[in-house]
């Protein structure tokens, strides 16, 4: 039987440090998954579940994005994922009783770990004004409020709609309807704190925001650069791509801050040689990178391609050059002007290395470059981004097999949202086609992203904030200011399968309404439902639950956005003319709308029959570039890298191995070392040395920022120092501890992305008595 919920928050008093491991999953991978999934759902929920786990009669899984293999194995699922489906398909329940037994302000002083680990939401929940408790309600009763609410508004922009990247393909459409019906494009998502500079740099240059590689691509690279990512921790099942390749003659390439384990070694615990015979070396190459410093080394990269190309020739593509793109000259003429003791300084690496690391490029006749948010969560990451562009432009490596860029997406529809029109700048085309197809006319003017919006909440703009999953308080920048804009609203609702600390900041009254997950089976009209996701790379497929879900009444996403719809837009002349009991009993009909609305998804329900998928069109693909005018851009972009005060580090928030986004799943990241705590932060031991520490300290973290009268700080306190390898200058810590010491008016040039990856810091030791980390061996 799976056990009940921890009564205690995570205990940071005896933090074991040991030496990181050099590979990742194998046999203790598989062992981990299956602890955690017994200890949640039993033995033999785990089985039945486990089993449908990306299956193409099953359920997608809610971690990550990364596109499953036409022929899968039967365990089709890494050990994060395991650990995402056993916290949604959990035993453990969040009951009214619970919510009588524990105040707000109980529920406030928890951890996120405490939190999410009680189980899975049951009832509707109201906060009423001034009350210390939530209470049950009916679904009539809280969806009657939030719309009573909405109806009231003196203003559409006065209301914000949130979207988490599990929310499916179907009930994205629908939120967008509604929030568009109602007169604004306040459609912030979790892109805009993650990969909005992905989609910025590629929009601009591809003129198609996604990547544009498919597994395949994958595959057959003869080059793979994985550039600020951890896919041992991240994405593990991305490692058996990169596996594939690497048998196929693949060279890899980690750049990366810290060392990564997955990147070093995989044990592959589906193939004998996996479990027995050592797994298989991944990177051929580790480029110890410092932070920032992505724009100068593919800068460097650039360079010194062209130097080559005018001293003997044949190393850019001239043919794809003059018929497929603008701009080279420009290009040319500014990387010509940087200084190669820039780029060294920017990147921390010998000139020598980054001559070697551009050959590589140059003897790759099919290159990829994949990326995380290693790359796009700096002032500068647009300009980064595009510079990547620029050397794969120069090599030809865009819309051909086994080359192009390659975005590591998060959550596993965050792309898929933002097809269906989670965006608050969507395109005329999107949006005249929606109201053409709905019988109203959609706002034009742009909404609030995700800073923007916590920036209208602070200054009493907004009355209403609707969170359609996620945990927007943990996920955002600047912890203080953001949850002091919430309480400043009329009416917060969070749509949840758990909760979660979104739920106990709240404005002066809140809704809670729960909702089924990926693994529930989802029963309407008399039949069961599927929906659809979106991977990162721009296939479509079919997604269906099986598991009861927690309580009989409860509503799936398509039907909280349907009903709520029905009542906000009931007698208002202009609303967008929908049948929304049909399409909360059908969805079926809610993918008919799609199709007439966005490109790509003609014939919907048909490609989508007997667990198939569909690729969605992509341009830059098939060298089809929807840029104005018509072609792939180069761009001159001024090189830019963090300049770290003397006495300062320069910090990125990062994840544990026992965290997928903001969901907690226990002490540990086994990958690093580190059991039993998540305040440490680690700093190179020259850097511990220069500053008179010692291993082990206590220490507070204030982050330092200019302000118009001095510098403004923000202190997370009480972290343990862990010596680790990292580049002197730099640091790390786990998010969302760490948000704090991000301000708001911090964020990307372009993208407006939080710049969690290039935080200044102090380290100020702490006097407190508590003991160092236990060093084991």
């Amino acid at each position: 039987m799976a056990t009940g919920a921890p009564t205690d928050g995570i205990d940071e008093s005896e933090v074991r440090v040991a030496a990181p491991p050099t590979s990742a999953v194998g046999v203790p991978a598989v062992r981990h998954a299956l602890q955690m999934a017994v200890s949640q759902m039993g033995v033999l929920r785990s089985a039945q579940t486990l089993r449908r786990v990306n299956q193409k009669d099953g359920f997608d899984c809610p971690g990550c994005a990364w596109p499953e293999e036409e022929r899968r194995h039967v365990a089709e699922f890494c050990e994060n994922g395991a650990k995402a489906v056993a916290e949604e398909a959990t035993l453990r329940r969040v009951t009214p009783e619970f919510f009588a037994a524990h105040s707000v302000a109980d529920l406030a002083g928890r951890d996120d770990y405490w939190l999410g680990q009680q189980g899975r939401l049951t009832d509707p929940m109201i906060l009423d004004e001034g009350a210390t408790h939530y209470r049950p309600a009916t679904w009539g009763e809280a969806l009657r409020l939030v719309a009573d609410e909405l109806r009231g508004l003196d203003s559409p922009d006065q209301a914000v709609f949130y979207t988490s990247g599990r929310t499916s393909n179907e009930a994205a459409f629908l939120y967008q309807l509604m929030v568009r019906g109602i007169g604004t494009n306040n459609l912030p998502d979790c892109s805009n704190m993650c990969h909005e500079s992905s989609g910025s740099a590629l929009t601009q240059t591809l003129g198609v925001g996604k990547g544009t590689v498919s597994l395949d691509d994958i595959h057959d690279a003869e080059l793979l650069i994985i550039a600020g990512q951890n896919p041992g921790t991240n994405h593990p099942r991305m490692l058996s791509a990169v596996e594939k390749a690497k048998q196929r003659g693949a060279v890899v390439v980690a750049v990366n801050p810290l060392p990564e384990a997955g990147l070093k070694r995989f044990k592959n615990p589906q193939t004998a040689h996996g479990v027995i015979a050592g797994g298989t070396a991944i990177a051929d190459e580790f480029v110890q990178i410092r932070l920032g410093g992505d724009q100068a080394l593919f800068q460097a990269i650039g360079k010194h391609l062209l130097e080559v190309e005018a001293q003997v020739g044949g190393v850019v593509d001239r043919t794809f050059i003059d018929e497929y793109t603008a701009g080279f000259d420009e290009y040319r003429a500014a990387v010509d002007q940087v200084a190669w003791t820039d780029l060294v300084e920017a990147t921390g690496v010998p000139q020598t290395r980054l001559r070697a690391l551009a050959d590589r490029f140059r003897e790759s006749e099919r290159t990829i470059v994949c990326w995380a948010m290693g790359l796009t969560q700096h002032k500068h990451s647009v300009a980064t981004l595009r510079d990547v562009v620029n050397v794969l432009l120069l090599r030809g490596d865009i819309g051909r097999p086994g080359a192009g860029v390659c975005p590591v997406r998060g959550h596993s529809n965050v792309q898929g949202d933002r097809t269906m029109g989670i965006y608050e700048k969507m395109p005329e085309a999107f949006l005249a086609a929606l109201g053409a197809e709905f019988g109203f006319d959609p706002p034009r003017r742009p909404g609030f992203d995700t800073v923007a919006s916590i920036r209208a909440m602070r200054d009493g703009k907004v009355r209403v904030f609707m969170g359609m999953g996620g945990n927007f308080v943990s996920a955002a920048p600047d912890t203080a200011v953001t949850e002091a804009a919430l309480r400043r609203t009329r009416l917060t609702v969070q749509v949840s399968t758990k909760l979660n600390r979104s739920h106990v900041v709240t404005g002066s009254r809140a809704v809670i309404l729960p909702t089924l997950g990926r693994t529930d089976r989802d029963t309407r009209g008399g039949r069961v439902q599927r929906v659809t996701v979106e991977d990162s790379m721009s296939s479509v497929h079919a997604s269906r639950g099986r598991l009861r879900p927690p309580s009989d009444d409860m509503l799936s996403e398509v039907a909280i956005v349907s009903r709520l719809s029905a009542l906000v837009f009931e007698g208002e002349p202009g609303a967008p003319r929908a049948d929304w009991g049909r399409l909360e009993q059908d969805y079926a009909a809610v993918r008919r709308h799609i199709s007439h609305v966005v490109p790509g998804f003609d014939r919907f329900e048909e490609r989508i029959e007997k667990g198939r998928s569909f690729r969605l069109p992509n341009g830059a693909r098939e060298r089809a570039f929807t840029t104005p005018s018509g072609r792939a851009h180069f761009t001159a972009n001024a090189l830019e890298y963090p300049r770290i005060p003397a006495g300062r580090l320069l910090l990125q928030t990062l994840r544990s191995h026992d965290q997928y986004n903001t969901t907690i799943y226990g002490k540990d990241d086994r990958y690093r070392g580190i059991r039993g705590g998540r305040r440490v932060v680690f700093v190179s031991p020259v850097d511990i040395d220069a500053s008179g520490l010692s291993d082990g300290d206590l220490v507070d973290l204030v982050s330092e920022w200019p302000g118009a009268s001095g510098p403004i700080e923000r202190r997370a306190e009480a972290f343990r120092v862990v010596a680790y390898d990292t580049p002197v200058g730099n640091a790390a810590a786990y998010y969302p501890e760490t948000n704090v010491l991000v301000p708001l008016e911090s964020v990307a040039d372009v993208s407006g992305t939080p710049t969690s990856k290039s935080v200044i810091v102090r380290i100020e030791r702490r006097r407190d008595p508590v003991a160092a980390p236990i060093v084991e061996g």
